[in-house]
């Protein structure tokens, strides 16, 4: 096994994964910039050298400063948690030229599949079910309106590179097209280097879930069942469930063979998501694969029992998958909610010194933290804080113990969405399963708008 891995990232996820290393007797190195230096994962490896300014540009992606300290401290390998340079082609092979072994998949297929424009080309060929639409950069308003016009309004104008909402638009009629093109395509020139659009036509108040892969390098692929992650505001993510209460068994099946089914198409290994938006009839169409550890892979973690980064390191560093498909069994519920320090009304980021942190602890409560009493919530990186996580035998059940878990969550000093994610489980449309993508716009209008 490795002897020691550097984390590339920050946060809860490299605390996450510190835990995992420390399970296997694997030792650590983190990486901090200037505004993180007194952070948890700092303290909690074995050894931690400073990236570079508060800024990610000056720090947590800077390559070549990652590269540098990865072999200042002679680790074997990197594991880059999500975000920041996890889906960077470019990153994925300067560990390769440097030999060091970068715990995800190969660097082409990040390449691949980081542009929804070919991913939706591979995933046609192997005849997994995509959205209609271009599988081509459409170059100019004028074409996306002839387009348009074969595909049928509405349409979601999106960015080939992009990720988080940005770049994306709902467009109903092509006045509001012409009028959205060259501003997302500036935006997602400005944000991801690079500026191809496409469209998809528009499922009306779908679900959005997914599933979670694992591959080896000896082409045994499973999945892990699935989780709903319909719950978002601005196309990002606020709750996540597994497995989804939408699905019934034989369809929850088919999305997990075709999940199988894409990922040996393009060779795929390591963990992995495939992504689906699902409409009103169950009727499921490929959204994107995620080349990465997913921010909600805990409530995986708790209805499987398996340990999802121990699985990466595993096959990174060349074992076999020690389980088939029929041995992953489905064990109860589990629920994810990410807490954000922002105002839970606007969403606006809340930075600041956290005065008092006092998080619920019991059965079937897991949390992860990125920060401690003390901290200072930097206005630099993406405000989410802490991820509280909660198991038990049924939903019901999960939803009263998260909702009793949030009300004993205590965090002074700075604004938190806690409010919000109450607002959401107390809600009668939530408690029955009525998750779709618009469930914050449709139902907490009146909280989100004050």
């Amino acid at each position: 096994m490795f002897k020691k891995i550097l984390i590339a990232n920050r946060g809860e996820i490299a605390v996450r994964v510190i835990k995992t290393c420390r399970k296997l007797g694997i030792k650590t190195v983190a990486i901090y910039s200037e505004a993180d230096k007194d952070s948890p994962h700092v303290e909690q490896a074995d050894e931690a050298y400073l990236v570079g300014g508060p800024r990610v540009n000056e720090s947590y992606i800077n390559i070549e400063r990652v590269i540098e300290i990865a072999m200042k401290s002679k680790v074997e390998a990197i594991h880059p948690g999500y975000g920041l340079l996890s889906e960077n082609e470019l990153f994925a092979r300067k560990c390769q030229e440097n030999k060091i072994v970068f715990i995800g998949p190969t660097p082409d297929i990040i390449g691949e599949m980081g542009s929804k424009i070919r991913s939706r080309i591979l995933m046609e060929k192997a005849g997994v079910p995509i959205i209609p639409g271009t599988s081509y950069p459409v170059k100019n308003a004028d074409e996306a309106k002839e387009a348009a016009k074969l595909i049928g309004y509405p349409l979601m104008l999106k960015a080939s590179a992009g990720g988080g909402g940005i770049g994306m638009e709902l467009v109903s009629t092509e006045e509001q097209l012409l009028e959205a093109f060259e501003g997302n395509k500036k935006r997602a020139e400005n944000f991801f280097g690079d500026g191809s659009m496409f469209i998809e036509k528009f499922i009306d108040d779908p679900r959005h879930i997914e599933i979670q892969i694992l591959g080896d390098k000896y082409n045994n692929t499973v999945y892990l069942w699935d989780r709903e992650c319909s719950i978002q505001r601005r196309h990002q993510k606020v709750l996540e469930e597994a497995p989804s209460n939408f699905l019934d068994d034989i369809t929850r099946e088919k999305m997990g063979e075709v999940a199988v089914k894409a990922a040996k198409a393009i060779g795929y290994h390591n963990a992995g998501t495939v992504e689906f938006i699902v409409d009103k009839n169950k009727k499921f169409y490929f959204l994107e694969m995620n080349t990465r550890l997913q921010v909600e892979h805990p409530v995986t973690e708790e209805i499987t029992g398996i340990d999802l980064v121990e699985q990466q390191i595993n096959i990174a560093y060349g074992k076999k998958l020690s389980f088939k498909q029929e041995d992953i069994k489905l064990n109860g519920h589990a629920i994810e909610v990410r807490i954000y320090a922002e105002d839970p009304n606007t969403f606006y980021p809340s930075p600041g010194k956290i005065n008092r942190l006092s998080v619920p602890q019991g059965k079937g409560i897991r949390n992860e933290l990125a920060v401690q009493e003390g901290s200072i919530v930097s206005p630099f990186y993406d405000p989410m804080i802490a991820k509280l996580i909660v198991h038990s035998g049924s939903r019901q059940n999960t939803i009263y113990k998260l909702k009793e878990a949030l009300s004993k969550y205590t965090v002074e000093g700075i604004k938190t969405n806690i409010p919000l994610l109450l607002e959401v489980l107390n809600h009668n449309e939530f408690i029955d399963g009525n998750t779709t993508t618009k469930f914050i716009e449709k139902h907490l209008k009146q909280v989100t708008s004050k």
